[in-house]
């Protein structure tokens, strides 16, 4: 998926839906809780870039996932649990064909398999016509990640807490070099790191808008993992540069296009990447309304799509680190 997507329909029966990438364009880590959670405060945006799932209903209740993923069972897959938990919850009938196209790098802080899941359950909400809003899904996908609400609900957003409180905010929408080493980098493995700055002072929105944007993890992932030292050492040469989530991604902002296509051009061929443009409102809830305008919107759920809607979702009972 590259680009503002529009209504795939494969064949009669088979629908294609962006998976796309986020940015943490900010990360603070506030503080760890007595329950090993972590307090942050993150800014998300997503990308015009990101995977593909093509889906084809059934009407017999299984779900098949291709293609397999080496050392990962399907039942653990996150599209997979994400199909099982809106069957469960909903206790429709159908099932579906899922067939990933997959392009975004794992363990790289770009959001790769929390989007997924989420896709998987904005989709199928759409194509079984379960009907769930927004607020119910959400919660369906904090069982999944803490991440899979953000791509749920669709929009840029400043979370904080455990991420259970959302923002819904409209940065500058930026063009994007991501570039990624050859490393993949555990989420977990950062948090529960003994030199892992667990103090930054919460600040307002206002006030993070307004200053130099930073990412907490930074300094220890680039002091353990020398790969993305090294990403860093040469991208820092020609623009600034910050982390994504806990990497292991890098990524510089651009105003236009052509400026990071001709950075992108120069990368040194040890690391993999792209070029993308911010979006505040995720491709993927784009295309929806492009499909409920098309053909009969949800009844109950079409205005769950609404930007506007800003619901809180329950803190998440899963992973601490």
């Amino acid at each position: 998926m590259k680009n503002q997507p529009s209504a795939a329909v494969l064949t009669e029966n088979t629908f294609s839906f962006p998976s796309p990438a986020k940015l943490n364009l900010f990360l603070y880590i506030n503080a760890k809780r007595p329950d090993n959670y972590h307090e942050l405060q993150t800014l998300f945006q997503f990308l015009d870039y990101g995977d593909q799932l093509d889906i084809r209903l059934r009407s017999d209740g299984e779900i098949r996932l291709s293609p397999a993923i080496e050392g990962l069972k399907n039942e653990d897959n996150l599209i997979y649990r994400a199909a099982k938990i809106l069957q469960q919850a909903t206790a429709t009938s159908y099932g579906a064909d899922i067939h990933l196209h997959k392009v975004l790098p794992m363990g790289g802080g770009v959001g790769g398999g929390s989007s997924n899941a989420a896709t998987a359950l904005l989709a199928l909400n759409y194509l079984w016509q379960t009907h769930l809003p927004i607020s119910k899904l959400a919660r369906l996908g904090l069982s999944l990640g803490a991440d899979v609400p953000i791509f749920i609900h669709g929009k840029a957003a400043f979370a904080e807490g455990v991420g259970e409180k959302i923002t819904y905010c409209e940065p500058p929408e930026k063009w994007f070099v991501v570039l990624k080493p050859e490393v993949a980098i555990s989420t977990r493995d950062i948090f529960l790191a003994p030199d892992l700055p667990r103090n930054t002072p919460k600040k307002s929105l206002t006030q993070r808008l307004n200053e130099q944007y930073a990412n907490d993890c930074e300094k220890i992932v680039r002091k353990h993992y020398p790969e993305v030292e090294e990403l860093f050492n040469w991208l820092l040469k020609y623009a600034p540069a910050r982390l994504t989530g806990t990497g292991a991604c890098v990524f510089a902002e651009f105003d236009n296009e052509q400026s990071a296509r001709n950075l992108f051009n120069m990368k040194p061929q040890k690391f993999s990447g792209f070029v993308a443009r911010g979006q505040n409102i995720s491709p993927l809830h784009i295309m929806l309304q492009n499909l409920m305008q098309a053909q009969s919107p949800l009844t109950d759920g079409a205005d769950s799509l609404n930007p506007n809607h800003n619901p809180t979702p329950e803190v998440p009972k899963h992973a601490r680190y």
